[in-house]
């Protein structure tokens, strides 16, 4: 055997492509196909900062962060702007749990994630958030310092009760330094600021954008970020949104309007009137300290039943419940329902791309197949999957907080005939779903030229009458039909009946 004997500067050079490649699998090889980047994020604290971590981590790389752009669950995800034309900038993907085609690089700390397409450079692991997984583990170098990560990993993963953070001080717009607590203790409460402050102005154009191209990887520049952003651009200020808050708690708190509760949960459908900074996330457990678990029914157009457990009491996780189970038997509990609902490509794609134009990415075959081609009910033929698939792969989150998500692509009406200005008389007509060609005629020239003779509705109604597909009564017609916002209150509900089963044991 010959022994090669490398210079100094040749271990170097070994070492730092070894230490690069360690990161992001085949970072080099993209570097050479791409020479800039652009980085699409999650839209709260762990999402910013991630973002900010993986942009200085790629300009390490050699490649040039050109633009950033949010990400979000639901329609807005599908929104985003289309990859560059010629293909000179690199879309990167973090702190989100659904990938793309698009995407070259996706890091996420989520339990479960889908989309992901097998040519995507990928760094999945869970932990209390991702600029934790980029900052200490992919980068070679320490990013955001070990005392920012600690802040923003604590919020991400509301891990308050071993740090004594009560609700106040989550919802608290200003910071000032308190000299009779620790060093550790006042940037805790210098981060929550920064998180409360980020929140609030989460929606305001290109805000978030600015922060992660703009700002150091540090929290006390992603600070004085806002601040100046706040004055500049004239936002909301730190008074109103406070008095805005204030009311939205009193709101909360009465029982006929707001919050209700059942034994040790707590139960939302919607979240009331919102100004400006008045809403937070962790408002019912400051009106119910008490409480164990919060369960959250979100109708049209989110879509969604979300669980939490109260993240200031010790015993949290109340006798070791797991809510991602209880949100698997929850749906199981629906499958026989969800099973008759086929959602087509041609449906998901309708809703998926609502806020979508002409330069978004929008939901392509590509995606469908991704994200929903390798569940059981996905048929081939009609391009199609069940409801209950559909919501299972939508769905996920962490031990102690849980989405059931997608449910208002359930029984949208999207796949059913505009009938509001039709004769009461050609209902059944409309609503056929049999197979006899007669019946199906009439119905397309009915819904082409919204009326028929009266002939040819008395003759399709006999048709359907000896087919059973309905009786001498038209109620069955004029009855309203099941939407999702029904679909997300029975959820729920069944959510609530199955915790508080296991709270019970």
């Amino acid at each position: 055997m010959n022994t090669v004997i490398l210079s100094e500067s040749q271990v170097d050079r070994l070492v730092q492509k070894l230490l690069n490649e360690s990161g992001i699998r085949n970072i080099n090889s993209l570097l050479e196909r791409y020479k800039k980047a652009k980085i699409y994020f999650h839209q709260d604290l762990d999402g910013v900062t991630t973002a900010i971590a993986m942009r200085d981590y790629l300009k390490d790389q050699g490649f040039q962060v050109v633009d950033c752009e949010i990400i979000q669950y639901g329609e807005k995800e599908w929104a985003i702007k289309k990859a560059d034309a010629d293909g000179e900038v690199m879309p990167v993907l973090v702190d989100f749990a659904h990938g793309k085609v698009m995407f070259e690089i996706h890091t996420d700390h989520h339990d479960t994630q889908s989309g992901v397409e097998g040519h995507t450079s990928t760094n999945f692991k869970q932990a209390k958030s991702n600029v934790e997984t980029i900052s200490q583990v992919i980068s070679p170098k320490e990013i955001f310092t070990n005392d920012d990560i600690f802040v923003i990993s604590m919020v991400d993963s509301a891990k308050f009760v071993e740090n004594k953070v009560t609700p106040k001080m989550v919802m608290n717009f200003v910071y000032n330094f308190d000299k009779d607590k620790t060093l550790r203790e006042n940037k805790i409460l210098f981060g929550l600021v920064t998180n409360k402050l980020l929140l609030a102005y989460k929606n305001y154009p290109e805000f978030m954008e600015y922060l992660v191209m703009n700002s150091e990887a540090s929290l006390i520049s992603i600070y004085n970020n806002i601040k100046k952003l706040a004055v500049d651009r004239h936002y909301a200020d730190v008074d109103t949104m406070q008095k805005n808050q204030d009311e939205f708690i009193k709101q909360r708190g009465d029982e006929n309007k707001g919050i209700k509760k059942f034994g040790n949960i707590l139960v939302q459908y919607g979240l009331g009137k919102m100004k400006k900074g008045s809403y937070d996330r962790y408002v019912p457990f400051e009106l119910y300290p008490d409480a164990d678990f919060l369960v959250t029914g979100l109708g049209a157009p989110v879509g969604m039943v979300q669980a939490s457990c109260n993240p200031y009491k010790e015993n949290r996780a109340l006798k070791g419940i797991d809510l991602g189970p209880i949100k698997d038997k929850v749906l199981e509990e629906f499958k026989p329902e969800l099973d008759k609902e086929i959602l087509s490509f041609k449906i998901i794609k309708k809703i998926a791309e609502r806020e979508a134009n002409e330069n978004s990415v929008g939901f392509t075959q590509k995606d469908m197949m991704a994200m929903y081609g390798n569940t059981p009910s996905y048929d081939p033929n009609t391009n199609s999957i069940t409801a209950y698939d559909f919501l299972k792969a939508n769905s996920g989150g962490h031990k102690c907080i849980t989405n059931i998500s997608g449910i208002n692509f359930v029984y949208s009406g999207y796949d059913k005939p505009y009938v509001k200005d039709l004769p009461k008389e050609t209902l059944p007509i409309a609503n056929y779903e049999g197979t006899n060609t007669f019946v199906k005629d009439l119905k397309s020239k009915l819904l082409k030229f919204r009326s028929l003779s009266e002939k040819q509705v008395q003759a399709g109604i006999n048709q359907i009458k000896r087919e059973g597909g309905m009786t001498d009564s038209m109620e069955e017609f004029e009855v309203k039909k099941r939407t999702s916002s029904d679909l997300v209150k029975d959820l729920q509900n069944k959510f609530v009946e199955i915790l508080q089963s296991k709270i019970n044991g």
